[in-house]
Protein backbone atom coordinates (compact mmCIF):
# COMPACT_ATOMS: atom_id res chain seq x y z
CA UNK A 1 0.00 0.00 0.00
CA UNK A 2 1.06 3.37 -1.31
CA UNK A 3 1.87 5.97 1.66
CA UNK A 4 0.29 9.31 1.22
CA UNK A 5 3.54 11.53 3.24
CA UNK A 6 3.18 14.77 1.71
CA UNK A 7 5.80 17.09 1.32
CA UNK A 8 5.96 21.25 1.86
CA UNK A 9 8.25 23.94 0.66
CA UNK A 10 10.29 23.28 3.87
CA UNK A 11 10.82 19.81 3.04
CA UNK A 12 11.53 20.61 -0.84
CA UNK A 13 14.49 22.73 0.38
CA UNK A 14 15.54 19.81 2.64
CA UNK A 15 15.23 17.20 -0.63
CA UNK A 16 15.44 19.54 -3.16
CA UNK A 17 16.56 16.78 -5.37
CA UNK A 18 12.75 15.26 -5.45
CA UNK A 19 11.13 15.64 -8.71
CA UNK A 20 8.51 17.75 -7.15
CA UNK A 21 11.09 20.05 -5.88
CA UNK A 22 12.57 20.11 -10.02
CA UNK A 23 9.13 20.82 -11.51
CA UNK A 24 8.52 23.64 -9.00
CA UNK A 25 11.67 24.95 -10.56
CA UNK A 26 10.52 24.75 -13.66
CA UNK A 27 7.57 26.77 -13.68
CA UNK A 28 9.50 29.65 -13.02
CA UNK A 29 11.16 29.24 -16.17
CA UNK A 30 14.38 30.54 -15.19
CA UNK A 31 17.51 30.69 -17.13
CA UNK A 32 21.33 31.06 -16.72
CA UNK A 33 21.43 34.55 -17.59
CA UNK A 34 18.91 35.26 -14.93
CA UNK A 35 21.50 34.86 -12.35
CA UNK A 36 23.10 37.97 -13.22
CA UNK A 37 20.77 40.02 -11.93
CA UNK A 38 20.66 42.01 -8.50
CA UNK A 39 17.65 40.72 -7.61
CA UNK A 40 18.62 36.31 -7.66
CA UNK A 41 21.60 37.31 -5.72
CA UNK A 42 20.72 35.65 -2.98
CA UNK A 43 20.15 32.37 -4.96
CA UNK A 44 23.78 32.39 -6.78
CA UNK A 45 25.38 33.03 -3.49
CA UNK A 46 23.58 30.14 -1.39
CA UNK A 47 24.22 28.02 -4.66
CA UNK A 48 28.14 29.43 -4.05
CA UNK A 49 28.17 28.56 -0.71
CA UNK A 50 26.69 24.75 -0.92
CA UNK A 51 29.70 24.23 -3.47
CA UNK A 52 32.47 25.64 -1.32
CA UNK A 53 31.26 23.69 1.72
CA UNK A 54 31.09 20.70 0.28
CA UNK A 55 35.00 21.48 -1.08
CA UNK A 56 35.92 22.39 2.29
CA UNK A 57 33.67 19.84 4.46
CA UNK A 58 32.49 17.24 1.71
CA UNK A 59 28.70 18.06 3.66
CA UNK A 60 26.28 20.76 2.36
CA UNK A 61 24.59 22.18 5.45
CA UNK A 62 20.67 22.98 5.27
CA UNK A 63 19.41 26.67 5.27
CA UNK A 64 15.46 26.53 6.00
CA UNK A 65 14.63 29.83 7.10
CA UNK A 66 14.64 30.96 3.33
CA UNK A 67 13.08 27.59 1.72
CA UNK A 68 12.69 29.28 -1.62
CA UNK A 69 16.32 30.11 -1.89
CA UNK A 70 17.49 26.70 -0.66
CA UNK A 71 14.95 25.22 -3.33
CA UNK A 72 16.24 27.55 -6.28
CA UNK A 73 20.23 27.00 -5.01
CA UNK A 74 20.62 23.47 -5.30
CA UNK A 75 20.04 23.84 -9.85
CA UNK A 76 21.91 26.50 -9.30
CA UNK A 77 24.96 24.22 -7.32
CA UNK A 78 24.57 21.69 -9.76
CA UNK A 79 25.36 24.09 -12.49
CA UNK A 80 28.28 25.88 -10.82
CA UNK A 81 29.75 22.84 -9.91
CA UNK A 82 29.42 21.56 -13.17
CA UNK A 83 30.76 24.02 -14.85
CA UNK A 84 34.27 24.67 -13.10
CA UNK A 85 34.22 20.38 -15.27
CA UNK A 86 36.78 19.58 -12.45
CA UNK A 87 36.00 15.48 -11.85
CA UNK A 88 36.95 15.81 -7.78
CA UNK A 89 34.45 19.00 -7.36
CA UNK A 90 31.57 17.54 -9.20
CA UNK A 91 32.27 14.37 -7.02
CA UNK A 92 32.72 15.90 -3.90
CA UNK A 93 29.50 18.36 -4.25
CA UNK A 94 27.67 15.20 -4.96
CA UNK A 95 29.18 13.37 -1.87
CA UNK A 96 28.46 16.32 0.54
CA UNK A 97 24.50 16.70 -0.33
CA UNK A 98 24.09 13.03 -0.16
CA UNK A 99 26.09 12.89 3.44
CA UNK A 100 23.87 15.71 4.33
CA UNK A 101 20.93 14.04 2.79
CA UNK A 102 21.69 10.48 4.85
CA UNK A 103 21.99 12.67 8.14
CA UNK A 104 18.56 13.78 7.21
CA UNK A 105 17.20 10.52 6.60
CA UNK A 106 17.84 9.25 9.76
CA UNK A 107 15.75 10.92 11.54
CA UNK A 108 12.91 10.81 9.25
CA UNK A 109 9.72 9.75 9.53
CA UNK A 110 9.13 6.42 7.84
CA UNK A 111 6.36 7.17 5.70
CA UNK A 112 8.43 10.25 4.50
CA UNK A 113 11.20 7.62 3.20
CA UNK A 114 8.75 5.49 1.80
CA UNK A 115 7.41 8.68 0.03
CA UNK A 116 11.26 9.70 -1.31
CA UNK A 117 12.14 6.01 -2.38
CA UNK A 118 9.03 6.41 -4.85
CA UNK A 119 10.82 9.40 -6.10
CA UNK A 120 13.74 7.37 -7.24
CA UNK A 121 11.20 4.50 -8.50
CA UNK A 122 11.85 2.00 -5.53
CA UNK A 123 10.69 -1.07 -4.57
CA UNK A 124 10.00 -0.51 -1.26
CA UNK A 125 7.82 -1.56 1.24
CA UNK A 126 7.18 -0.93 5.46
CA UNK A 127 7.94 -4.61 6.73
CA UNK A 128 4.65 -5.85 8.12
CA UNK A 129 6.61 -8.89 10.28
CA UNK A 130 6.49 -8.16 13.71
CA UNK A 131 8.52 -10.81 14.52
CA UNK A 132 11.49 -9.37 12.09
CA UNK A 133 13.67 -6.39 13.56
CA UNK A 134 13.48 -4.67 10.25
CA UNK A 135 11.48 -1.47 8.61
CA UNK A 136 11.46 -2.39 5.47
CA UNK A 137 11.64 -4.97 2.22
CA UNK A 138 13.55 -3.48 -0.93
CA UNK A 139 13.58 -5.91 -4.66
CA UNK A 140 17.28 -6.89 -4.93
CA UNK A 141 17.77 -4.70 -7.89
CA UNK A 142 17.36 -1.59 -6.57
CA UNK A 143 19.48 -3.14 -3.60
CA UNK A 144 22.19 -4.02 -5.47
CA UNK A 145 22.20 -0.86 -7.70
CA UNK A 146 23.13 0.96 -4.45
CA UNK A 147 25.44 -1.46 -3.09
CA UNK A 148 28.46 -1.83 -5.33
CA UNK A 149 30.31 1.08 -3.79
CA UNK A 150 29.88 -0.33 -0.39
CA UNK A 151 32.96 -2.24 0.71
CA UNK A 152 31.90 -3.67 4.30
CA UNK A 153 31.12 -7.24 4.05
CA UNK A 154 27.49 -6.82 5.78
CA UNK A 155 25.97 -5.28 2.26
CA UNK A 156 26.80 -8.45 0.41
CA UNK A 157 23.82 -9.79 -0.95
CA UNK A 158 24.79 -13.56 0.57
CA UNK A 159 24.92 -11.79 4.21
CA UNK A 160 21.51 -10.55 4.16
CA UNK A 161 17.83 -12.03 4.77
CA UNK A 162 16.58 -11.98 1.71
CA UNK A 163 12.61 -13.61 1.09
CA UNK A 164 10.86 -13.60 -2.20
CA UNK A 165 13.51 -11.41 -4.14
CA UNK A 166 13.50 -8.62 -1.24
CA UNK A 167 16.03 -7.69 1.02
CA UNK A 168 15.02 -6.79 4.73
CA UNK A 169 16.80 -3.20 6.16
CA UNK A 170 16.60 -1.25 8.70
CA UNK A 171 15.59 2.09 9.16
CA UNK A 172 19.60 3.16 8.90
CA UNK A 173 20.55 1.04 6.51
CA UNK A 174 17.73 2.27 3.84
CA UNK A 175 18.80 6.00 4.46
CA UNK A 176 22.16 4.75 3.79
CA UNK A 177 21.11 3.25 0.59
CA UNK A 178 18.93 6.39 -0.65
CA UNK A 179 21.92 8.62 0.05
CA UNK A 180 23.84 6.35 -2.07
CA UNK A 181 20.91 6.60 -5.00
CA UNK A 182 21.04 10.35 -4.17
CA UNK A 183 24.61 11.14 -4.73
CA UNK A 184 24.81 8.71 -8.26
CA UNK A 185 21.47 10.76 -9.44
CA UNK A 186 23.36 14.25 -8.40
CA UNK A 187 26.64 12.71 -10.10
CA UNK A 188 24.90 11.91 -13.31
CA UNK A 189 23.42 15.55 -13.27
CA UNK A 190 26.73 17.05 -13.07
CA UNK A 191 27.13 15.79 -16.13
CA UNK A 192 27.24 18.11 -18.77
CA UNK A 193 29.74 17.68 -21.75
CA UNK A 194 28.20 20.79 -23.62
CA UNK A 195 27.77 23.78 -20.93
CA UNK A 196 26.20 26.12 -21.97
CA UNK A 197 27.66 30.37 -22.35
CA UNK A 198 27.39 31.79 -18.66
CA UNK A 199 27.62 34.97 -17.60
CA UNK A 200 30.79 36.71 -16.44
CA UNK A 201 29.22 36.80 -12.63
CA UNK A 202 28.79 33.10 -13.04
CA UNK A 203 32.81 32.48 -14.54
CA UNK A 204 33.88 34.48 -11.73
CA UNK A 205 32.74 32.24 -9.02
CA UNK A 206 33.67 29.26 -11.18
CA UNK A 207 37.52 29.94 -11.49
CA UNK A 208 37.09 30.89 -7.64
CA UNK A 209 35.69 27.65 -6.69
CA UNK A 210 38.31 26.16 -8.88
CA UNK A 211 41.04 27.64 -7.05
CA UNK A 212 39.67 27.29 -3.72
CA UNK A 213 40.11 23.51 -4.68
CA UNK A 214 43.62 24.07 -5.55
CA UNK A 215 44.18 25.68 -2.35
CA UNK A 216 42.65 23.60 0.09
CA UNK A 217 42.57 19.97 -2.45
CA UNK A 218 46.00 20.22 -3.93
CA UNK A 219 47.42 20.04 -7.24
CA UNK A 220 47.75 16.53 -7.09
CA UNK A 221 44.34 15.50 -6.64
CA UNK A 222 43.07 18.14 -9.15
CA UNK A 223 44.49 16.65 -12.45
CA UNK A 224 43.26 13.48 -13.91
CA UNK A 225 41.37 10.98 -11.87
CA UNK A 226 38.82 9.43 -13.51
CA UNK A 227 35.41 9.70 -12.14
CA UNK A 228 34.80 5.80 -10.39
CA UNK A 229 37.38 4.00 -8.69
CA UNK A 230 39.91 2.11 -10.83
CA UNK A 231 41.46 -0.56 -8.17
CA UNK A 232 43.62 -2.22 -10.83
CA UNK A 233 45.27 0.91 -11.26
CA UNK A 234 46.17 1.08 -7.47
CA UNK A 235 50.22 1.19 -7.34
CA UNK A 236 51.83 -2.25 -6.19
CA UNK A 237 52.44 -0.89 -2.55
CA UNK A 238 48.64 0.77 -2.32
CA UNK A 239 47.08 -2.92 -3.54
CA UNK A 240 49.06 -5.02 -1.00
CA UNK A 241 47.98 -2.58 1.61
CA UNK A 242 44.09 -2.81 0.72
CA UNK A 243 44.15 -6.60 0.15
CA UNK A 244 45.99 -7.06 3.92
CA UNK A 245 43.27 -4.17 5.24
CA UNK A 246 40.51 -6.58 3.56
CA UNK A 247 41.65 -9.49 5.08
CA UNK A 248 41.67 -7.85 8.45
CA UNK A 249 45.34 -8.31 8.88
CA UNK A 250 47.64 -5.40 10.75
CA UNK A 251 48.80 -2.69 9.21
CA UNK A 252 51.84 -0.25 10.52
CA UNK A 253 51.10 3.29 10.88
CA UNK A 254 52.59 4.36 8.17
CA UNK A 255 50.76 1.46 6.18
CA UNK A 256 47.15 2.75 7.49
CA UNK A 257 47.96 6.54 6.60
CA UNK A 258 49.51 5.82 3.05
CA UNK A 259 46.22 3.16 2.37
CA UNK A 260 43.58 5.96 3.84
CA UNK A 261 44.92 9.12 2.17
CA UNK A 262 45.73 7.26 -1.10
CA UNK A 263 41.71 6.41 -1.50
CA UNK A 264 40.55 9.94 -0.33
CA UNK A 265 42.91 11.64 -2.37
CA UNK A 266 41.19 9.64 -5.51
CA UNK A 267 37.60 10.03 -4.68
CA UNK A 268 36.93 6.79 -2.00
CA UNK A 269 34.28 8.25 -0.20
CA UNK A 270 35.11 8.39 4.03
CA UNK A 271 32.55 6.02 4.98
CA UNK A 272 33.50 3.72 2.40
CA UNK A 273 37.33 3.81 3.52
CA UNK A 274 36.17 3.67 7.36
CA UNK A 275 34.10 0.46 6.49
CA UNK A 276 37.25 -1.30 4.98
CA UNK A 277 39.09 -1.11 8.79
CA UNK A 278 36.02 -3.00 10.75
CA UNK A 279 37.84 -6.38 10.15
CA UNK A 280 40.68 -5.30 12.47
CA UNK A 281 40.92 -6.50 16.07
CA UNK A 282 41.78 -2.97 17.18
CA UNK A 283 38.64 -1.38 15.42
CA UNK A 284 37.12 1.22 17.41
CA UNK A 285 34.47 3.20 14.99
CA UNK A 286 34.02 6.08 16.52
CA UNK A 287 38.00 6.69 16.66
CA UNK A 288 38.72 5.32 13.20
CA UNK A 289 35.80 7.30 11.52
CA UNK A 290 37.53 10.49 13.03
CA UNK A 291 40.74 9.92 11.94
CA UNK A 292 39.74 8.57 8.25
CA UNK A 293 37.89 11.93 8.19
CA UNK A 294 40.58 14.25 9.91
CA UNK A 295 42.67 12.51 6.66
CA UNK A 296 40.15 13.81 4.87
CA UNK A 297 39.95 17.01 5.83
CA UNK A 298 36.70 16.77 7.09
CA UNK A 299 37.35 17.61 10.41
CA UNK A 300 40.16 19.31 12.63
CA UNK A 301 42.01 21.42 10.52
CA UNK A 302 40.43 20.98 7.57
CA UNK A 303 43.97 20.07 5.54
CA UNK A 304 43.64 16.95 3.56
CA UNK A 305 46.77 15.10 3.62
CA UNK A 306 48.10 13.38 0.38
CA UNK A 307 49.90 9.91 0.68
CA UNK A 308 53.64 9.88 1.24
CA UNK A 309 55.94 10.12 -1.71
CA UNK A 310 57.80 6.81 -3.24
CA UNK A 311 60.97 7.89 -1.51
CA UNK A 312 59.45 8.22 1.84
CA UNK A 313 57.70 4.85 1.25
CA UNK A 314 60.83 2.96 0.65
CA UNK A 315 62.51 4.12 3.72
CA UNK A 316 59.49 3.08 5.69
CA UNK A 317 59.54 -0.61 3.43
CA UNK A 318 55.92 0.23 2.41
CA UNK A 319 56.89 0.13 -0.90
CA UNK A 320 56.96 -3.40 -3.09
CA UNK A 321 57.02 -5.36 -6.04
CA UNK A 322 57.70 -1.84 -7.91
CA UNK A 323 56.67 -2.42 -11.65
CA UNK A 324 57.57 0.07 -14.79
CA UNK A 325 55.37 2.48 -14.01
CA UNK A 326 56.54 2.75 -10.57
CA UNK A 327 60.23 3.37 -11.95
CA UNK A 328 58.42 6.51 -13.95
CA UNK A 329 56.46 8.33 -11.14
CA UNK A 330 57.77 9.41 -8.04
CA UNK A 331 54.19 9.35 -6.20
CA UNK A 332 51.29 6.71 -5.41
CA UNK A 333 48.62 9.63 -6.87
CA UNK A 334 51.17 9.93 -10.18
CA UNK A 335 50.76 6.08 -10.87
CA UNK A 336 47.45 5.61 -10.24
CA UNK A 337 46.05 8.43 -12.58
CA UNK A 338 48.94 7.33 -15.95
CA UNK A 339 47.51 3.50 -15.05
CA UNK A 340 43.86 4.42 -14.65
CA UNK A 341 43.77 6.52 -18.13
CA UNK A 342 45.65 3.35 -19.47
CA UNK A 343 42.64 0.69 -18.00
CA UNK A 344 39.85 3.01 -19.46
CA UNK A 345 41.69 3.66 -22.72
CA UNK A 346 41.22 -0.31 -22.92
CA UNK A 347 38.24 -1.21 -21.81
CA UNK A 348 37.04 1.56 -24.37
CA UNK A 349 39.23 0.74 -27.32
CA UNK A 350 41.18 3.42 -28.06
CA UNK A 351 44.68 2.63 -26.77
Amino acid sequence: MQTTARFGTSDLAKYPFLKEAAERVKRLDLNIQDLANPEYAQILGRAQERVEEAILYAKVTRRLRNPDIEILSFPTAVMLAASTQNSFIAKRYALAEAKQTYEDLRQEQKDRIERIARDFNWQLEANTDDGMPYAYTLHFVDYLRNTVQLRDAKWKLANRLLSKGKVYLTLPETARLLSEEIRRNIEKRLETPDMPKLPQEVLAITEKLKSLSLEKIGKTEMEGFPQTIVQNAFPPCVNSLYEQASKGHHLSHVGRFTLTSFLVTIGMASETVTELFKTFSDYNERLTRYQVEHIAGERGSRTRYTPPKCDTLRTHGVCMNPDDICRRTRHPAGYYRIKAKQQLSKSTGKE
